[in-house]
């Protein structure tokens, strides 16, 4: 019965800070951009800015000139 009294406590605790770092990370727009990170890791010889793809060695500086990531 005693260990409820330890238990119980911590469990709240770990629980109160998972709740408390997913509301930081909500608040913080940490989940805004979901599409973007995947792609990096797959086409990681390419520049992604704001949705779309430059390959870096071709061109510098580039945005949005048209060579998306799209691969459907």
């Amino acid at each position: 019965m005693e260990l409820v009294y330890v238990a119980l406590p911590v469990a709240l605790l770990v629980g109160g800070a998972a709740l408390a770092a997913f509301i930081w990370a909500a608040r913080d727009d940490q989940f805004e951009d979901l599409d973007t990170p995947p792609k990096r890791a797959i086409f990681d010889d390419m520049e992604v800015n704001d949705g779309a793809a430059c390959v870096t060695h071709v061109e510098n500086n580039c945005k949005n000139k048209g060579k998306t990531l799209d691969t459907r």
